[in-house]
């Protein structure tokens, strides 16, 4: 009997450490009782997961005589080893060369073992119940459309070995072209700007974005882009998080009986592995994930003459009127289905050119800009506030108002120059209390 250790071992390292997931992995090398058998025999000898380079592995594997007895057939005469002498990456992408947990750990200033800690690989944070060991701070909002949102931000250690990540790892991964949030050189406008002036827009929103990708598509990508399992798992553990029970008790209810449905899907999918909404690696991680979804709509959009693009959870597509709607729509969500994602029925919008056609903030019947009524209400605003005192004016409370009144006048500029002048003027006319 011959057995391929390194691809033993390649499957023993790629999921949970765990009697049964551990034994459907093998399955796919091995028939089930062997698989069964071998699982027995590496857990008792490992009981947890070893953080070594698959190569060292499929070696240690081979000369273990309870895991060779496993598999030896029935004459007892042990397996023929075939495990390559060098265990050689394929890189798909100029990412950092991380051959091993070690090489790993030491690029981000970490032992090994701090490095199990971030990466959590056995799921200790998401079984606390509290207190100062989890990564993330949590915290639930209300939403217009009554679903809650949890927002899980990373404290400040994790929180930078992630933007270490993003900076070298996530953006040496191209995007698809047609995913303009929060790619470098795309913008809200870029996204709106191929559906101005067209006949017909529909926008799509997808349901629970983030929490939709869970750890193994993150370590399908890793492993795509060339590291080995153990290092594959490990970037996984730093970038997904399983939010803990008592977070989830503290749910908002839903706003309706609409959202009963969609409340419980989000909790589901938060109990699981999934990208925090909050960590700085999690919207160039979901774009990446995203690829294949960009790709079919794209495809789509192609056939049937439509321009398609997409901004995080917003999608969009345009063409003329001959686009038949209902058949669209169901294509649309056929796909994300396929893709594992769900598009939101009730947020789905057909908006014919006679009527205002509304992308992420921009109104695109003819050239992207904000909405005139938005910037009559600005202006409006700093009328008030060169007549009043921003102090009259700042009703909500904000913290630093001038901030905040120039970013929504750079909002306006971004679109529409003119306008972003006029109400840049009446900026500067404006006495602003100096900050404490």
């Amino acid at each position: 009997m011959a057995v391929n250790w390194l691809s033993l071992a390649q499957r023993a390292l790629d999921g949970p450490w765990l009697q049964g997931p551990l034994a459907e992995r093998l399955g796919d090398e091995l028939d089930p009782a062997a698989a069964e058998r071998l699982a027995s025999a590496v857990l008792a000898h490992r009981p947890r997961m070893p953080w070594t380079e698959q190569a060292r592995f499929a070696r240690e594997l081979a000369e273990i005589p309870d895991v060779v007895a496993a598999l030896a057939p029935g004459n007892g005469r042990g397996p023929r080893v075939l495990v390559s002498p060098e265990w050689r990456p394929v890189w798909r992408w100029p990412v950092p060369e991380w051959t091993t947990t070690e090489h790993l750990a030491h690029a981000l200033d970490l032992t090994p073992g701090e490095l199990a800690w971030f990466a959590d690989s056995r799921g200790w944070l998401r079984r606390h119940r509290g207190g100062p060991l989890p990564h993330y701070r949590h915290r639930w909002l209300r939403t217009r459309g009554g679903v809650p949102r949890l927002l899980e931000a990373p404290k400040p250690l994790l929180a930078e070995r992630q933007r270490r990540l993003l900076r070298h790892l996530l953006r040496a991964i191209p995007t698809h072209p047609a995913a303009h949030g929060f790619a470098r050189g795309r913008s809200v406008l870029t996204f709106a700007r191929p559906h101005a002036g067209k006949d017909l827009v529909l926008r799509f929103d997808l349901e629970g974005f983030f929490s939709c990708i869970g750890a193994a598509r993150v370590a399908g990508l890793m492993r795509w882009a060339g590291y080995p399992g153990p290092v594959a798992t490990a970037l996984t553990g730093l970038m997904v998080t399983a939010t803990p029970p008592p977070v989830l008790r503290e749910a908002p209810p839903p706003a309706g009986p609409g959202q009963v449905d969609a409340r419980r899907r989000l909790l589901t999918r938060l109990a699981g592995t999934h990208l925090a909404q909050g960590a700085p690696s999690s919207p160039a991680l979901a774009n990446l994930v995203a690829y294949s979804l960009d790709r079919r709509l794209s495809a789509l959009a192609r056939e049937r003459g439509l321009a398609y693009t997409r901004y995080a959870d917003d999608i969009a597509l345009s063409g003329d009127h001959a686009t038949s709607v209902p058949a669209l729509r169901r294509a649309v969500s056929r796909i994300a289905r396929d893709e594992g994602f769900r598009i939101r029925a009730d947020k789905t919008r057909v908006m014919p050119s006679h009527r205002r056609q509304r992308l992420t903030g921009l109104v695109v019947n003819a050239e992207p800009a904000v909405a005139r009524d938005e910037y009559d209400t600005l202006r409006a605003l700093l009328h008030n506030c060169a007549r009043t005192g921003p102090t009259e004016q700042n009703r909500t409370g904000h913290p630093d108002f001038a901030a905040h009144v120039r970013g929504r006048i750079a909002w306006v500029a971004a679109t529409h120059p003119g306008r972003g002048e006029k109400l840049l003027a009446q900026y500067r006319a404006i006495r602003w209390p100096t900050p404490s």
